[in-house]
């Protein structure tokens, strides 16, 4: 059954049972992923890592040129 079929259904039995109707299919879809990467975050910080620009970051160390060391001095 797939998302639209099953709000009809849920619909009509709202309707039935004299119950309010449920949210619309994706009402609340920018606010689930708003709530995961504040999640994500979240666990990031308690794991001891970056908690913004994680992927920046990565991709930066992934990508970009390699830095000249300065020579070892004996």
């Amino acid at each position: 059954m797939d998302a639209i079929q099953q709000q009809m259904f849920d619909t009509y039995r709202a309707a039935r049972l004299q119950e309010p109707p449920p949210p619309l299919v994706g009402t609340h879809d920018a606010r689930v992923l708003r709530e995961l990467r504040d999640y994500r975050r979240f666990e990031a910080v308690l794991h001891g890592r970056l908690a913004t620009g994680r992927l920046r970051a990565a991709l930066t160390r992934l990508f970009a040129p390699p830095r000249p060391r300065p020579p070892v001095c004996r």
